[in-house]
């Protein structure tokens, strides 16, 4: 099977059941957050392998974060992450190997805030009273739609590479499409809540503001394979890359759109 049938595949079954898990809510949502965030830290630990992350104290650190964000809200999901840094000083001790402290426990923190808290904040976007459900489609597909966008037209018309030093594939000519693709899903899908939800100019405040973290974690993430030499997080995805590799853009944006939906005194 080509890469391009793979990547058509997954995503047929794959979004279906991620859009049906998060319009359920609840447990429903906690579930698929965490078993995201288990594989999502596995392929970035095994990429920094070498660095000697304390991978325990990750997975209950992220996990602790997504259950404070189900249970009581943004501050019980910071509260839930802070714990990775005792966690991870403590087994980094208990261990005992030899790979500086500062590095181990730095990357493992790294890890569940990225990770734990960034899946954290779906969690919190979801359950935005009324309007969680459109909040949180709206997000994952307006990333999509940028994603998409940028791809195609990155191929077909790039001329002018954007930051070839750590993402050569990336166009100056694919940010423009996926910019513009961005802000116009956001438009559409809350135009018709302009009245309850948000006013216009809050729905273009919040689509810009994803069109411009959405693409920083994409290149977040190139940056840290490119500094461990690998072209994917994992083969997982087969066509696809790693689950972490359609998850970058998605970590950013959802923390991003939840504080600016905040800002607006709607979460």
């Amino acid at each position: 099977m080509s890469a391009l049938a793979s990547r058509i595949l997954i995503a047929a079954v794959g979004i279906p059941v991620v859009l049906w898990l998060v319009y359920l809510g609840g447990w429903s949502m906690f579930a698929l957050a965490a078993a995201a965030a288990i594989v999502g830290l596995h392929e970035l630990y095994w990429m920094t392998r070498t660095l000697r992350p304390v991978v325990l104290a990750g997975y209950l650190g992220a996990l602790a974060a997504l259950l404070g964000a189900t249970l009581g809200g943004p501050d019980w999901a910071l509260g839930g992450f802070m714990s990775t840094f005792v966690l991870a000083f403590a087994f980094k001790g208990v261990a005992g190997t030899r790979q500086s402290t500062a590095v181990s426990v730095s990357l493992t923190v790294l890890g569940a805030g990225w990770i734990g808290l960034g899946l954290g904040h779906a969690v919190l976007l979801r359950d935005i009273p009324e309007h969680g459900v459109l909040a949180a489609f709206a997000v994952l597909l307006a990333v999509w739609a940028g994603d998409s966008a940028a791809f195609l037209i990155g191929a077909l018309f790039g001329r002018h590479k954007l930051a070839p030093a750590v993402s050569p594939g990336k166009t100056w000519e694919g940010l423009i499409a996926g910019t513009a693709a961005t802000i116009g899903a956001i438009f559409f899908a809350f135009y018709q809540e302009k009245a309850d939800f948000l006013s216009i100019r809050e729905i273009l405040v919040l689509g810009i503001v994803i069109a411009v973290v959405a693409p920083l974690g994409d290149l977040f993430e190139s940056a840290l394979k490119r500094d461990m030499d690998v072209k994917d997080s994992s083969g997982l995805l087969a066509g696809h890359g790693g689950l972490l590799d359609r998850m970058d853009a998605l970590l950013f944006s959802w923390v991003a759109a939840y504080y600016v939906i905040a800002a607006f005194g709607q979460a």
